[in-house]
């Protein structure tokens, strides 16, 4: 036999085996245009990664077979007419059984009628209340939210910095009204005040008019929880090109790499902002790591989450020993505790507030920026507060 024929043979072999190896597809409606473009870019960047490892490692293994691990990823464009088209391609075209995202509360709340009646399980990025409940079992989210971070990272900056009167511009959807109905709660349980209200479209570039106006009624802080991480940085430049002195805080949404990319490192020196990255923790450091090892930027800080998520589907996949009976999988995913992920040991939580335990318990911190990176103020979690 010619060494060309035995080459061939070999080839031949490869190919037949990778040909036999069955896929399993992770679809990824996110945002990758647009305001929410660093968000959604994130959460697909995670199960690639997450799909990177098990495929190295020869496949992901269930009821004794191994399957190599395929992201779809589609474009949402953060609209909720454009999330229905993609999650009806996933569903009917693609055939996925798990999806992560929607990126937002309007994308999410559009495609739960599909993927709710087809057994589809996701993880929203969408802050609602209305995302999650015993009468949506498929749906799951890996991050906390406004609901639960914003009072004790607001008293502990009514305590600390003495905030008292703030003024905030959120998005004029299902997000934006949520969250600033949970933070005007939280204000005001701390004896502060969410005094101005400013609602805009997401396509909105100039905030100087709306913040002008929030200006003149004696505001102390502005609030920009709600917002793209763009959209943060375009609110904090002007502001401060406006010649706003006092405290720009960001409650929720990590997003401080790209806000200071837009407005640039002295307008955002001092900030205070939620993160949810420990610089401190070897676990999310090598994350971090690996992350911009293959993508050349350092990580949104929502990415750790979904990366942990994927790899609990996995887990479940696995001890439910299929990865095409979606209904059993979510059983196995709702029974999984203390998780090591990257962010720490994960377990769920949610349920005296949504009816189901289906929000991951993940820690979170109050940082600043200086020189452009968060230095961490203070440590939290949910029921202990930020101390």
């Amino acid at each position: 036999m010619t060494r060309s024929a035995l080459g061939a043979m070999v080839l031949g072999a490869f190919t037949l085996q990778a040909a036999a190896q069955e896929t399993v597809k992770i679809g990824a409606l996110v945002t990758l245009s647009g305001p929410g473009a660093a968000w959604g870019q994130a959460m697909k960047n995670a199960a690639e990664l997450a799909a990177d490892k098990v495929n190295a490692a020869g496949g992901l293994e269930v009821g004794g077979k191994k399957y190599r691990v395929e992201v779809v990823a589609y474009d949402d464009k953060y609209q909720a007419g454009e999330a229905v088209t993609v999650a009806n391609r996933l569903v009917f075209e693609d055939k996925v059984k798990y999806i992560i995202g929607p990126t937002g509360s309007a994308p999410t709340l559009a495609v739960q009628p599909i993927t709710e009646k087809n057994q589809v399980i996701t993880s929203t990025l969408g802050f609602t209340n209305k995302a999650m409940g015993a009468e949506k079992p498929f749906s799951f989210r890996p991050v906390v939210t406004t609901y639960e971070f914003s009072e004790p990272q607001i008293s502990w900056m009514v305590r600390t910095l003495g905030v008292r009167k703030a003024g905030g511009l959120f998005p004029n959807d299902e997000s934006g009204q949520v969250i600033a109905r949970d933070l005007e709660a939280a204000y005001k349980k701390n004896g502060a005040e969410l005094a101005v209200k400013e609602f805009f479209e997401r396509d909105r570039v100039d905030f100087v008019p709306l913040i002008t106006r929030m200006l003149s009624r004696g505001i102390d802080t502005i609030e920009l929880d709600g917002n793209s991480p763009g959209t943060a940085g375009l609110i904090t430049k002007q502001a401060r090109e406006l010649g706003f002195k006092g405290r720009i805080v960001r409650t929720g949404g990590p997003a401080t790499a790209e806000l200071v990319t837009v407005a640039g490192k002295e307008a955002a020196e001092g900030m205070i902002v939620h993160a949810v990255i420990d610089p401190g923790l070897k676990t999310t450091v090598a994350y971090v790591d690996a992350y911009t090892a293959k993508y050349k930027t350092a990580p949104n800080g929502f990415s750790p989450s979904y990366y942990d998520f994927t790899n609990m589907l996995f887990e479940a996949m696995r001890r439910a020993g299929t990865v095409s009976d979606s209904g059993k999988v979510r059983v196995e995913l709702e029974k999984i505790a203390d998780f090591p992920g990257v962010l720490g040991k994960l377990n769920w939580t949610g349920k005296s507030n949504y009816g189901v335990d289906h929000q991951l318990a993940v820690p979170f911190y109050v940082a600043e920026i200086k020189n452009g990176v968060e230095v961490i103020r203070a440590r939290c979690t949910v029921a202990e507060g930020c101390n």
